[in-house]
């Protein structure tokens, strides 16, 4: 069947239920993805491409959207692309991980079908295969208000997506060898911003315009691989209004850390001397300074952007001051007409703590790195399928690192980790940083609330400089080196939920874990059931498929 003609089958088959029950609306989408030279430093190199786009399309949708994305893999080995924040709620079968789905083979296609369900805000998409996140074929995804909910801004002129991220000349099947062997990925070449690095050589083209007065919406996302980056634009300031999926208290910066996973939405209004100006990407924590530059130009502009660009802040004090001025909006509506501060998280009595504390080591010789003393692998058999189809025993065992990690020096082992969670349990997550290097965590299929990051080791005394009350409810946090962050949410979307570092070297070498959320009633109204296209591999092959979950 060719590729229009199952696109348009889709279509008509998502009108006829849309009439019969009423349901939300459906973006279908057709996604080719191939490999094709790019040079966004310069270099020709290998790139994963989308539609032979690079970065990928950009997704806009709406609250409730569902999303249909047909995915044909014309890559010479497996595919599988993750969309960063989106909850997917009792639908963990879609959120393209290893740990739940299993990938797509070359030559063939697969189509993803998730809703976007009561959510709003800035997201990501990008692989989960091998290192193919080095080489693109990821995008920004964008969750619009319904034109019901009120929004705590003005309509912006225009909404632009801003993809910043380190970058590296060599290929993603180079560095997977390195990472393979046993060796660091090391320093990256450059930054890009939106695949590009602009010159400032006089032909740059702007990569975005702005009329004169008028009040622009920029959303900012980190997609790279390693670093975390500062982003600020020469002569402009930027107000703050929504995180990962949350309005926040609308305070102006100059600046903002933006670490690898996260993103931010800012207004920026065009108020300056109409002509060029740079927007700036720089590498934080590190001894050398990368830059990466792109162009704004007012519509009516002349004249170049200025050479002299602004000095990126130093040191993480000043990151985590920053981290310590962002707050949820409580009086603004979320994707539903209550608003955000209508859930009361600080007064939830908590019923379980877990430490996840990092370490990086060598395990037959090569780098891994670890989450309490395990180093996670993913098996053949993706757990959620072998959990589902009753086979867990065989792939995996639960619970293998403790709640409460022993102190530094154990030695490391590789192997599945899954946590076993307790369905609508209220959760205190600790993650310890014991290292140098900053880390970029991320929970998929939930938000949580972001309550505190404080250097030290952390003790339950530290509870009392928690932010009880106006905390972003968001999905990545960074742990500053020699540092904690604290996390508080409800385990209340039943599935297999990957928590992993957003440092892609990390999360390659093991730094990553699952998170299962039975539902004890295996009941519709708590978990979907397996859709009937899912792709089957290891073990549950050519297993018969379990009895199905009911109402």
């Amino acid at each position: 069947m060719g590729e229009g003609t199952f696109t348009l089958l889709l279509c008509l088959f998502a009108a006829a239920m849309s009439m019969v029950h009423g349901e939300d609306p459906y973006l279908f989408f057709t996604w080719n993805v191939t490999y094709g030279t790019i040079a966004p430093l310069g270099v020709p190199q290998q790139g994963i491409l989308i539609n032979g786009q690079f970065p990928g399309p950009n997704i806009n949708s709406t609250t409730n959207n569902n999303i249909v994305i047909n995915v044909f893999n014309n890559l010479d080995e497996p595919f599988l692309v993750t969309w960063s924040g989106i909850q997917h709620r009792k639908n963990s079968w879609q959120d393209g991980t290893l740990g739940t789905m299993c990938p797509i083979p070359p030559n063939t296609n697969y189509t993803y079908h998730f809703q976007v369900k009561d959510q709003i805000g800035s997201y990501i998409y990008y692989p989960t295969t091998a290192m193919h996140r080095a080489a693109g074929a990821f995008g920004g995804l964008r969750v619009n208000s319904r034109l019901l909910i009120p929004v705590p801004y003005a309509d912006p002129e225009d909404d632009y997506t801003v993809l910043i991220g380190d970058w590296y000349i060599k290929s993603h099947s180079t560095l997977r060898k390195f990472l393979d062997s046993g060796r660091s990925l090391g320093r990256p070449d450059g930054v890009l911003i939106n695949g590009k690095s602009a010159k400032g050589d006089g032909k740059d083209e702007p990569l975005f315009h702005m009329k004169p007065g008028k009040t622009y919406k920029y959303r900012i996302c980190n997609v790279g691989l390693k670093n975390s980056l500062n982003f600020r634009i020469q002569g402009h300031t930027m107000k703050l209004v929504e995180m990962e999926g949350s309005h926040t208290v609308q305070n102006t910066y100059q600046s903002l850390d933006v670490h690898v996973g996260q993103c931010f939405s800012v207004l920026v209004t065009a108020d300056q001397k109409p002509k060029e100006y740079f927007m700036i990407a720089s590498t934080r924590f590190t001894k050398s300074v990368l830059n990466g530059k792109g162009l704004i130009s007012y519509t009516n502009g002349k004249g170049p952007a200025s050479p002299e660009i602004p000095e990126a802040p130093v040191g993480w004090a000043w990151s985590l001051n920053q981290f310590r001025t962002f707050r949820w909006n409580l009086t603004a509506s979320a994707a539903r007409p209550n608003p955000q501060g209508s859930y009361h998280y600080g007064a939830i009595n908590i019923t379980r703590t877990i430490k996840l504390v990092n370490t990086a080591s060598k395990v037959d010789g090569n780098l891994r790195y670890a989450v309490n003393g395990i180093s996670h692998v993913d098996p053949p058999t993706p757990l959620k399928l072998a959990e589902y189809y009753r086979v867990a025993d065989k792939v995996f065992k639960y619970n293998i690192i403790s709640d409460d990690p022993q102190s530094d020096g154990v030695e490391v082992t590789k192997a599945p980790i899954v946590l076993n969670a307790t369905f609508r349990n209220f959760v205190e997550i600790i993650f310890e940083n014991h290292e140098k290097s900053i880390q970029s965590w991320h929970l998929d299929g939930y938000s949580f609330f972001a309550v505190a990051i404080e250097p030290g080791r952390w003790n339950p005394e530290r509870r009392r400089n928690y932010n009880l009350l106006d905390a972003v409810s968001r999905h990545t946090v960074q742990v500053f080196p020699n540092s904690w962050a604290a996390i508080l949410l409800t385990f209340d979307n039943a599935g297999m939920w990957n928590i992993r570092s957003e440092v892609a070297e990390r999360r390659y070498l093991g730094q990553q874990l699952y998170a299962s959320i039975l539902s004890p009633a295996r009941s519709l109204r708590d978990e979907y059931n397996i859709p009937d296209d899912s792709l089957l591999c290891g073990i549950v092959k050519d297993l018969p498929k379990p009895p199905p979950y009911t109402i």
